[in-house]
């Protein structure tokens, strides 16, 4: 059974993740630390798990095999460093960093102490990217010209999201560094090496961080791909939609349609393909290979966490001097 601890409570999937690692029935959740004292104590007594309000003294438990790293964003760096340092497998939210010297270091220090590394990009595994991707890679779409991929909620408008979330001293940012990060890692997945973004971010409902956000990315196979975040939008789908010279995929809510010159034959509509299952979540691929000893899951490593950062970290820099930004 590997041991577990959960660093913060501040993130709002950490809860979610606590459940996770509990129901896999091949790990569970052992201490807690926050930098909340008090909210740390209350999580861990409702986890039947010890609290420890000293990083240090937790990374140094035997008992500890791994961690979850739900902490502020900019707390990463120097969290998950520590955490590696002490020879802990981790399991960390995204982004892994607000910048891309950030991750780095955490880098650095994750193969110095060859602990595994696993970063949360649940949608990589959704049965939807899956079959684009391979649609997109057989050359059935033809040259792919644009991938337009939307992910907005109204955490904002409705008042759901903790008022925490807007201080960018602690989240790095707003919707684009949060719920943003979802169409960026999937477009770096889809379409390859980035070469150059633009942004443009906006506030609607006034608060200090980023509500609306677009950013554009050339890719070096000559792709543009939009990354659309927001969270100010009602009942917004989530959207991915592809072009090509042969074919177009549209996704709205994890139902696909497809047409292509190939199934042009057969009828005009639109067609809705069957995709294979979903694959298990990322946490459950963390504990698998942190048990197994197979390391760091395919499309959850470093390299994919830094490319997501140098997305992120370009299109602020974007935003705030009103340029495009070569990558």
């Amino acid at each position: 059974m590997l041991k577990v601890a959960m660093l913060s409570k501040w993130h709002v999937h950490a809860s979610g993740y606590a459940r996770d690692v509990k129901t896999t029935g091949k790990a569970e959740v052992v201490a807690v630390w926050d930098e909340d004292i008090q909210r740390g104590k209350d999580w861990a007594q409702e986890l039947n798990a010890d609290f420890e309000p000293d990083i240090d003294a937790l990374l140094a438990r035997k008992d500890i095999d791994a961690v979850v790293c739900c902490t502020p964003t900019t707390m990463h760096d120097e969290i998950l460093v520590k955490a590696a340092e002490a020879g802990k497998h981790i399991f960390t939210e995204k982004a892994l960093s607000t910048t891309v010297e950030g991750c780095k270091k955490i880098a650095d220090a994750v193969k110095e102490n060859g602990v595994t590394f696993t970063i949360s990009f649940p949608q990589s595994f959704s049965k939807t990217t899956k079959f684009i991707k391979s649609y997109i890679d057989s050359g059935k779409l033809g040259t792919v010209s644009t991938v337009r991929i939307r992910n907005a909620h109204s955490g904002v408008s409705n008042g759901w999201l903790p008022k925490y979330w807007f201080e960018e001293k602690d989240a790095g940012g707003g919707a684009m560094m949060d719920l943003g990060c979802h169409p960026m890692y999937q477009l770096a997945a889809l379409c390859g090496k980035p070469k150059r973004i633009s942004a443009l971010f906006n506030s609607p409902l006034g608060t200090k961080v980023d509500e609306n956000a677009v950013s554009i990315i050339e890719f070096e196979n000559g792709i543009i791909g939009i990354s659309e975040t927001g969270f100010d939008s009602y009942s917004s789908p989530h959207r991915v939609e592809v072009y090509g010279t042969d074919g177009t995929i549209i996704e709205n809510d994890w139902k696909l349609s497809i047409k292509t010159k190939e199934t042009s034959e057969f009828s005009d509509a639109f067609i809705e393909p069957k995709a294979e299952e979903n694959d298990i979540c990322p946490i459950e691929k963390f504990i698998n290979a942190c048990i197994d000893g197979t390391g760091t899951p395919e499309g959850l490593n470093l390299d994919s966490a830094i490319s997501l950062t140098q997305l992120l970290e370009n299109a602020y820099i974007s935003d705030k001097t009103n340029t495009t930004v070569s990558l």
